[in-house]
């Protein structure tokens, strides 16, 4: 993106900058929208009455900085609407953009965004936003489907796929028309406010042009003393409050007659909410589950069978289940078909062309399982890590309802991929032998069938080309399998190790004297291998091995 705005677009923006206890990180934030050039006519920094030196700093930046003008709250809101709302009060230029105090603009994302909505008169203009994961540094695109091309959006149908971002960071808005439909955030403590204020801005129908470039970094900082609300999930409370957000952003769309928006907001919340916090509840304890099932069933009963069809496979599979089934049952293999990738774990119940969740529940249709190309299936690798005799995978390809023998699987291509990399460093390949429904991975039932193999797997070598992360040198390795079929369609899936995996190993090693490996579940129920190389590592691991057998045998 040019980082010299035309002259048409200088002071035309204000960056409102909202901040609580975050010190350390404003200034980043702030010198990220200062840095967007002339084109950012003003930078309002709000101190949400922060208990550290957060205000302090603004203020220091803003006796340097005449373009940064700070306000201070003298009570703190409990939320991010009040704040955001006080900054569209301060903000004076004719556009306005929002930016949390722990992320960052790009360099020229407020000129590409400013032009957009000036060349074609737009009350609102959108592009990339990336999560990038802290500290390794990797970005992912938010709804990178919706942004692929430059685009202008004029009706309500045009505006249906928008609905899946419900981001307000990486948009600017024309002020004049937020005014004028009388659009805030809510105010106080709402959670996921964003949810609300999109809802708000949407229904009143904006021209909204879209670009492909990317406008604003949202830092992810998982291993922060304080998650972020969008990150902490584990209590029930964070799903209620995400449930009561959905609806009043729902009601917002009827009560403004865009039906159409309605129900793209809840076929949504069904692809990517519900989705997100069902591949979660395999980590929950008991009281959790049951209080989120009778959550999630109330809410999703008020939903219609054409927003549920909608939906994608996996997800309207789920949601049929869910208003099915009665009672918490089968939650692992709800949880295992929420995740990315989606497996569906046996048994199968029906026939491929009159699939469904269970025998007992023949409503909760598993619809288009005949007719999903294999890439989209929910399909089942298993696998085991042995690390004994030199390291080798053994993996069982399942077939589903009959869709895998169709296409006669061939190949097999492993890739040993180091976490945050997009390119394997490592690839290995094994031809597929069909196996009975009984045989497999240890023995595992396959309910029809599969195809298996085992490869080698060197861990000298893919230490030798693996990057070290953080004091303790650990390199953390995820694999992938994409399967050739005879019919020339592939697929690729992560593994699935054997439930309760965590096994650790202490190996000799040429090289590093020895290697700590451990092979472990992800969040998403993939297999991934932790190699730890060097000595200093590997006899920690045994000494502290050494030291449990020794108050075991007390």
């Amino acid at each position: 993106m040019s980082t010299a705005p035309p002259p048409e677009t200088a002071g035309r923006l204000s960056v409102v900058v909202i901040a609580y206890n975050d010190e350390e990180l404003v200034g980043e934030a702030i010198r990220s929208a200062l840095d967007q050039g002339p084109v950012v006519a003003e930078v309002v920094a709000v101190d949400d009455c922060s208990r550290d030196g957060t205000a302090r700093v603004l203020d220091e930046l803003a006796a340097r900085h005449p373009r940064l003008r700070v306000v201070h709250r003298t009570e703190n809101s409990g939320g991010c609407g009040s704040p955001r709302n006080d900054g569209i009060r301060a903000a004076t230029a004719p556009y306005v953009m929002f930016l949390d105090s722990d992320d960052i603009l790009p360099t020229g994302a407020a000129e590409a965004l400013v032009a957009a909505a000036d060349r074609h008169g737009a009350e609102v203009a959108v592009g990339v936003c990336v999560r990038r994961e802290l500290p390794e540094g990797r970005d992912v695109r938010w709804q990178p489907a919706l942004y692929r091309e430059p685009a202008v959006l004029d009706t309500p149908a045009d505006l249906r796929p928008l609905v899946h971002d419900t981001l307000c960071v990486n948009k600017v808005y024309d002020r004049a028309f937020l005014v004028e439909h009388g659009i805030l955030f809510p105010e106080g403590r709402f959670v996921y406010e964003d949810f609300l204020f999109t809802a708000r801005v949407y229904a009143a129908a904006p021209r909204v042009a879209v670009i492909p470039e990317t406008v604003y970094v949202w830092h992810v900082r998982r291993a922060a003393a304080q998650l972020s609300i969008s990150l902490d999930r584990e209590g029930v409370s964070n799903w209620q409050a995400r449930i009561a957000a959905h609806r009043a952003a729902v009601e917002t769309f009827v009560r403004a007659g865009r039906a159409e928006l309605a129900a793209a907001c809840r076929t949504k919340f069904l692809d990517h909410d519900l989705r997100m916090y069902a591949r979660d509840l395999r980590l929950r304890d008991a009281a959790h589950r049951a209080e989120w099932w009778e959550l999630t069933r109330e809410h999703l009963a008020g939903f219609a069978e054409p927003e549920i069809a909608a939906a994608v496979a996996p997800a309207r599979w789920i949601a049929r289940f869910l208003l099915a089934a009665k009672e918490p049952r089968d939650l692992l293999r709800l949880s295992r078909l929420a995740a990315n990738p989606p497996r569906l774990l046996p048994p199968y119940a029906g026939g491929r062309s009159a699939a469904v969740w269970a025998d007992d529940l023949p409503e909760a249709r598993l619809d288009g399982v005949e007719g999903l190309p294999l890439d989209e299936l929910p399909l089942v690798v298993d696998a085991r890590l042995r690390t004994g005799g030199g390291g080798e995978l053994l993996f069982t390809v399942r077939d589903l309802y009959g869709r895998l023998a169709e296409a006669v699987p061939r190949t097999a291509e492993l890739a040993f991929l180091p976490r945050g990399d997009t390119e394997p460093a490592r690839t290995e390949r094994a031809e597929l032998r069909p196996v009975p429904a009984t045989d497999g991975v240890d023995g595992a039932v396959g309910a029809e069938g599969g195809w298996s193999a085992r490869v080698p797997v060197r861990f000298t070598g893919l230490a030798g080309s693996g990057r070290t992360r953080g004091r303790e040198g650990v390199q953390l390795w995820d694999i992938g399998v994409t399967v050739t079929c005879a019919n020339g369609e592939t697929f690729t899936t992560s593994l699935r190790p054997p439930d309760g995996s965590q096994r650790r190993s202490v190996l000799p090693s040429s090289r590093y004297g020895v290697l700590l490996v451990q092979q472990y579940a992800t969040a998403n129920g993939s297999l991934a291998v932790r190699i730890a190389p060097g000595a200093r590592d590997g006899f920690r691991a045994v000494r502290a091995r050494l030291r449990r057998l020794a108050r075991s045998s007390q």
